[in-house]
């Protein structure tokens, strides 16, 4: 009898772990580059992308855009991008070895810089945020896959921390300009800036210090209430990681 439940937690991972292995390996000829294309183009919405960017200068330094494929990381170079940040993390489409190998063919660095769109980092990953923006080669440019929640938490972070802009300036990267939803479960990484700036409208704090003494994320995730409509249209259809 042919199983029509959905798959158990185990099999969901194992299966993750599977595309992980998969697109980990280097691009090894002709089929392998056309199967990573057509992974990149369909499972991971690159098609989209074509007519997409969601690119955007932050400061003088940096960039913001959605997952660049191959053409996108020549056009970078041309810019004069010299570093690229992946904030995706999980390894999970063909897009990542295929911007492997167009970073390495440009001469650009990549680095990951995993970040998460639900979900507050830890506060060793904000510390981690703020050694990598000290020590990358710029301009540098940092992507997520749509470009719009996790590329703008980053750029936030890094004008705060790099560039020591206000927070409350810097917090505008999270917009709906950038097509950020802060209704949506997304919405907690906004929490993140408010939760400072609270803090600091009733008591002045160093944001850094915040971090480092005060910031407690599972208290931030739970005082945070996500609009259920704009956490589907979300999740759903637009399929934002």
């Amino acid at each position: 009898m042919r199983r029509v439940f959905s798959p158990t937690p185990d099999e969901r991972y194992a299966r993750r772990m599977a595309r992980i292995a998969r697109w980990s390996r280097p691009i090894d000829g002709p089929v392998a580059r056309a199967s990573a294309w057509a992974n990149m183009l369909m499972a991971d919405h690159g098609v989209f992308r074509l007519f997409w960017k969601n690119r955007h200068r932050v400061s003088e330094k940096l960039w913001r855009s959605n997952q660049p494929a191959p053409h996108d990381i020549a056009a970078l170079a041309r810019m004069g991008i010299r570093t690229v940040v992946n904030l995706r993390g999980g390894r999970e489409f063909g897009s990542y070895p295929l911007e492997v190998e167009a970073c390495a063919r440009h001469g650009l660095r990549l680095v990951d810089l995993p970040v998460r769109s639900r979900e507050l980092p830890p506060r060793e990953d904000i510390l981690a945020a703020e050694r990598l923006f000290a020590t990358i080669e710029y301009p540098a440019l940092i992507h997520c896959k749509s470009g719009a929640d996790r590329a703008g938490f980053a750029a936030a972070l890094y004008l705060v921390l790099h560039e020591g802009r206000p927070v409350a300036e810097a917090a505008g990267q999270l917009s709906t300009r950038y097509g950020h939803f802060r209704q949506s479960r997304t919405g907690v990484l906004d929490a993140f800036f408010e939760t400072y700036l609270d803090r600091n409208a009733a008591a002045p704090i160093e944001f850094r210090d915040w971090v480092a003494k005060h910031y407690d994320p599972v208290a931030i995730r739970r005082a945070f209430h996500e609009d259920r409509l704009a956490s589907f249209f979300v999740d759903k259809i637009l399929r934002r990681e």
